[in-house]
């Protein structure tokens, strides 16, 4: 038995996963546990979660230790940055240096020292490339027996983009884009100019595009020197991120109608058609990317991974070009999924390990890898507490929350195991009723506390996909966008330039509006019997109440706040929303029923403004 434990660590989003003779065991992200949004953090607790359900007990060794990144060669990057930017990249230099001399310098050593406080020891320790790991997170576990890859994000080492292929148990890398041209970086440097958080506010943007028009994309591409195969140099002058401490330069706000949106002021028609024309112009850059990745592999299928293959428009859009014959998308493609990456690639690469590929079913269990609590411990721990339950069969429960969904009630749920990357796929889900014309705006609102304009997403019986989204394929991952057919659409009269962004949220545009974005798409989850058939089991029932097979799904947590993980991080988040009703297991709570919770106003109040 040969056991292997990834870490993704010390950036942002660490996570550990654990691989047992091939077989992703456990997998999560440190930010569930320690509840710091983007935590980078050794993931001590993930660590320990997932040697207790590998069942490794203290004092034993696994075979290695895979890191997802090589250190050294970063901090040759940034060194070789700040000498060629001096004197501007001082400021970069006295903020950075220090951090490298005093820790990430020293990641080897205190890997070890952290794996001693988890009682463990690894007979080899290995560090692989960021991209290599992005890659081998976007291969191995794919169904396809061979498949071009691109991975695509902000920066590795020195990599930002890379075109490779996989074959069998063997990853290779053919092609890079090279620090400072990131398509990444200009996507989180258009986020921060239009008011949004850095690493965490890109998918604000692609949400908020559909509202505008590409009236900067010809301003866009000027920053560019673009190329047929989707390579491009930056033209640094316009931006801040090589040798200054903010994303863009005062020339970038000369080019766009002045200074950056702060993050409480009105988002204005510059946004909107801002993220609209980046949008554009990154489906652009990607597709050209895919193009030649197809002829220079010859491969049917392609992999992605990186946090730009979290951008589901994009993916769409791919999907539908036809480059590839399929693509499948790893669900933690940022820096957490590196974890798994840098195990499954220790495992083909390190120890010659066997793969299994049938085409057809890929290797992540639905991303259902993380922690689950038993029935009794919940029951338990609500009766210590003293507070209000009624517990339910198996049998009967799907029917009972069909029927709150049916009656407009949301409702959060936290049972099974947890999911592993940025998506809640049922199991740490809110749930609401997608025929409500209410649901988004009181959802946001009430629920979620953040923008009005942020679209949610349909959970769709994977059987009933094409009738509701023009979509021929699987989307278990809630990873590709796909437009509402059009015989559920509701005709609209949209919204002209600098429109009130509130109004034109509410307007009903199909007969599913509550999952029905502003341009029609909706970023679809297929739901499957195989991989979840108690939410399977949930749409079912509530298609049989209401004839309708979708329902609204967002991850079950509030701005700024990680998506909960455990039974008490559930209550917490019900009794400080309106959430109606809570699922903890085969438990059902109703607010109506609970004690007074008065660290409500506290929860509240640490909630990050994000």
């Amino acid at each position: 038995m040969t056991r292997i434990l990834g870490i993704s660590a010390y950036y942002h989003d660490s996570a550990a996963c654990l691989v047992q003779d091939g077989q992703i065991i456990a997998a999560a992200q440190e930010e569930r546990f320690s509840r710091k949004k983007h935590d980078a953090a050794f993931p001590r607790a993930a660590v320990r979660y997932c040697l207790a359900e590998a069942g490794i007990g203290a004092g034993e060794t696994v075979d290695a230790i895979a890191f997802y990144d090589k250190p050294l060669r970063k901090f040759d990057r940034l060194v070789e940055t700040w000498l060629a930017t001096a004197p501007t990249g001082f400021g970069q230099f006295v903020v950075g240096l220090p951090v490298w001399l005093r820790d990430k310098l020293w990641i080897e050593p205190d890997l070890h020292e952290q794996l001693e406080r988890c009682h463990l020891k690894a007979a080899r320790t290995l560090f692989l490339e960021h991209h290599f790991s992005h890659a081998a997170s976007a291969f191995f576990p794919s169904p396809y027996p061979e498949a071009a890859i691109l991975t695509l994000d902000g920066v590795g080492e020195w990599a930002t983009s890379a075109v490779g292929v996989g074959q069998g148990n063997r990853v290779s890398l053919l092609q890079e884009i090279h620090f400072p041209h990131s398509l990444g970086l200009l996507y989180s440097a258009v986020t921060y100019f239009v008011g949004f958080k850095v690493n965490s506010g890109e998918y604000k943007l692609m949400g908020l595009a559909p509202y505008g028009q590409p009236r900067f994309r010809r301003q866009l591409e000027s920053l560019i020197d673009l190329k047929a195969d989707g390579s491009f140099r930056v033209d640094l002058s316009y931006f801040g991120y090589l040798d200054g401490l903010t994303m863009t330069s005062d020339k970038f706000d000369q080019l766009f109608e002045g200074r950056p949106r702060k993050p409480q002021e009105r988002i204005t028609q510059r946004e909107m058609d801002l993220a609209r024309s980046l949008q554009d112009l990154t489906e652009d850059i990607v597709l050209r990317m895919a193009r030649h990745a197809r002829q220079l592999t010859d491969k049917p299928d392609l992999c992605l991974a990186g946090g730009v293959a979290l951008n589901c428009v994009v993916n769409g859009k791919l999907l539908r070009s036809k480059i590839f014959r399929d693509i499948w998308i790893q669900p933690a493609a940022g820096d957490a999924g590196g974890a798994i990456g840098a195990a499954l690639a220790a495992w083909h690469h390190d120890f010659a390990g066997v793969r299994h590929a049938d085409g057809r079913t890929d290797a992540m269990k639905g991303a259902y890898l993380g922690p689950e609590f038993a029935d009794d411990a919940i029951e338990a721990w609500l009766q210590e507490l003293g507070y209000p339950y009624v517990r339910w069969t198996e049998v009967d429960i799907a029917s009972e929350i069909a029927t709150l969904l049916a009656s407009e009630q949301i409702v959060g749920v936290c049972h099974g195991r947890m999911e592993f990357g940025p998506r809640a796929l049922g199991n740490r889900s809110i749930l609401g009723d997608a025929r409500s014309a209410k649901m988004q705006s009181l959802m946001n609102s009430k629920i979620k506390f953040r923008e009005s304009f942020r679209p949610f997403a349909p959970a769709v019986l994977a059987e009933r996909v094409a009738d509701y989204f023009d979509i021929d394929r699987p989307s278990p991952y809630m990873l590709l966008v796909a437009e509402v057919v059009t015989e559920r659409q509701v005709p609209h009269s949209g919204a002209g330039l600098n429109a009130d962004l509130t109004r034109w949220v509410a307007a009903v545009r199909s007969d599913v509006p509550a999952v029905t974005h502003v341009d029609y798409s909706a970023r679809v989850q297929t739901v499957h019997r195989d991989t979840n058939p108690r939410f399977w089991q949930i749409l079912t029932e509530f298609e049989r109440q209401t004839g309708c097979a979708v329902v609204v799904n967002t991850s079950f947590n509030v701005r700024g706040e990680p998506i909960v993980c455990t039974p008490e991080d559930a209550y917490r988040c019900f009794m400080g929303t309106e959430i109606d009703v809570l699922v903890l297991g085969s438990c059902i709570l109703r607010r109506s029923d609970q004690p007074d919770w008065p660290q409500a106003q506290q929860w509240r109040a640490t909630i990050d403004a994000d």
